[in-house]
């Protein structure tokens, strides 16, 4: 690979998480968010699809176990809305695969959760389904999204987007961006705690 090739990839990525910089207040909101919303003992549901399914995965093992390897805390109440093989096959074979992430926060989502959804995109219609679904029950949206928003943006009360067009950038900017909400929330909390 050429020095310039990995120059300007680097370059890319870097201005992607540059441009989170448009939502810092937005950002400080989510935080807010989440800390009170499991400070009073809610939980946060998470969803995305592809490489979004596998950072939705990814996040919430950093909030269930944990995030920073110096500090051993009780788990924080997350949930992944795409959890095992049999279920997303049996909801895509009877009810479409556009339903899967609705049909999941339906059962397990209540009022005063917080749903974080993760698209690329904006515009994956099971992604739009549960931002329709959270409105619907109570649920807050918080949502990660690229290329513009997408329709996403209508329906989540919240987007966070990175300005980029290139997935891989994307993705990057959301797992930073999900570290970097994470690691305050965690701090908030550990601070009530002592």
């Amino acid at each position: 690979m050429k020095f310039g090739i990995l120059q300007k990839e680097l370059t890319e990525s870097f201005r992607a998480k540059l441009s989170l910089l448009n939502s810092t207040k937005e950002i400080e909101f989510a935080i807010n968010l989440i800390y009170k919303t499991i400070k009073y003992n809610k939980k946060i549901l998470i969803c995305g699809n592809g490489g979004s399914a596998a950072d939705a995965q990814h996040l919430a093992a950093e909030f269930l176990v944990r995030l920073n390897p110096s500090i051993n805390r009780k788990p924080f109440p997350i949930l992944n809305l795409l959890t095992d093989t049999s279920t997303i096959t049996a909801c895509a074979n009877d009810l479409g695969f556009e339903s899967l992430f609705e049909r999941n926060l339906e059962a397990f989502g209540k009022k005063g959760d917080v749903l974080i959804a993760l698209s690329t995109s904006g515009n994956s219609k099971n992604i739009l389904k549960v931002l329709k679904k959270a409105k619907n029950i109570g649920i807050y949206s918080i949502s990660f999204l690229g290329n513009k928003g997408g329709k996403a943006k209508k329906y989540s009360d919240l987007s966070l987007v990175v300005n980029s067009d290139n997935t891989a950038r994307i993705q990057e900017s959301h797992i930073f961006l999900g570290h970097h909400i994470f690691n305050q929330v965690e701090k908030k909390l550990l601070r009530k705690n002592n």
